[in-house]
């Protein structure tokens, strides 16, 4: 008897595409030319990894979903480095009131010390949402689910007023109280502008909990926390970097960074999802207005 032969057809994806094997070539290269000396890697370092980085998950994405960022989405990856630098002026905008960080090792020229600060500023965003949409696909991410919760127009209200609270205080206390309120930055923009991204009636972290998926929350947390590391981890072996000045524990670090520093991060990434979609919300329904 002739056995029937059975034909299998496997995908087989290449494992990265070659933006993400670049991406990987200027992270590796980056840290060889630090430590032996090179001044611009010494000086560039961070902007130099994260741009790496950037390129490496976008291509560990495209690889599980078929579709990235900046392959799929380039207009929108190139819209989004400079509403990064944009959205990070405003964190340093409050840092003239909390001051809780300061940069040494800058280049003295004003014109190479503005390339780094607008290239380091424009990773800042991509790298949290483009780590963030990497974690969704983990099944202990994606499976996570919550009973709906029943979210109000008195809920959202509270959530606007309090986000605009938290915004305002920095802002008119004494300055030797103003450097203990960074967690009021920190928070700040998620309640004050998811509310109005739920109204729009597009992308929102309120609608997504009336829907009981706690997906896309988990995976800024775990996105903020994993990119925070990274950036203090980078930034302590940077020639031009950042210290902390935060009042609490100060002196107790991981790297540069306070440990209670580290509490920032996660929702930090929260407010980069928030902030980003809120502005996309508005040209979204300007366009199909």
């Amino acid at each position: 008897m002739q056995k029937a032969k059975i034909s299998v057809t496997t995908r087989n994806p290449a494992l990265l595409k070659p933006h993400g094997w670049l991406g990987l070539g200027i992270m590796g290269a980056s840290e060889i030319l630090l430590f032996s000396g090179v001044s611009f890697a010494s000086i560039y370092f961070t902007p130099l990894v994260w741009s790496g980085y950037i390129l490496f998950i976008d291509s560990i994405i495209f690889r599980r979903k078929e579709a990235s960022l900046i392959l799929s989405r380039p207009r929108e990856f190139a819209l989004m480095l400079p509403l990064s630098i944009f959205f990070w002026l405003i964190f340093e905008f409050y840092n003239l009131y909390i001051k809780n960080w300061i940069y040494v090792g800058l280049p003295e020229a004003i014109h190479l010390r503005w390339l780094g600060y607008g290239w380091a500023f424009a990773t800042i965003w991509p790298a949290i949402l483009e780590t963030a949409e990497a974690l969704e696909g983990w099944h202990r991410i994606s499976e996570q689910k919550i009973q709906p919760l029943g979210i109000t127009k008195k809920h959202l209200f509270f959530s606007f007023i309090f986000g605009g609270f938290c915004l305002a205080l920095p802002l008119i206390v004494s300055p030797n109280l103003a450097k203990y309120l960074a967690a009021p930055v920190w928070l700040g923009f998620i309640f004050l502008l998811d509310p109005l991204n739920y109204w729009m009636g597009r992308k929102s972290l309120f609608r997504d909990l009336e829907g009981g998926n706690l997906r896309v929350l988990y995976s800024l947390l775990l996105s903020g926390l994993l990119c925070g590391l990274l950036w203090e981890f980078w930034n302590y072996w940077a020639g031009a970097k950042w210290y902390y000045t935060v009042p609490i524990l100060g002196n107790v670090k991981i790297f540069e960074m306070p440990v209670l520093g580290y509490l920032g991060f996660p929702p930090f990434a929260v407010e980069c999802y928030v902030m980003y979609y809120f502005v996309q919300n508005i040209f979204t329904k300007r366009a199909n207005s």
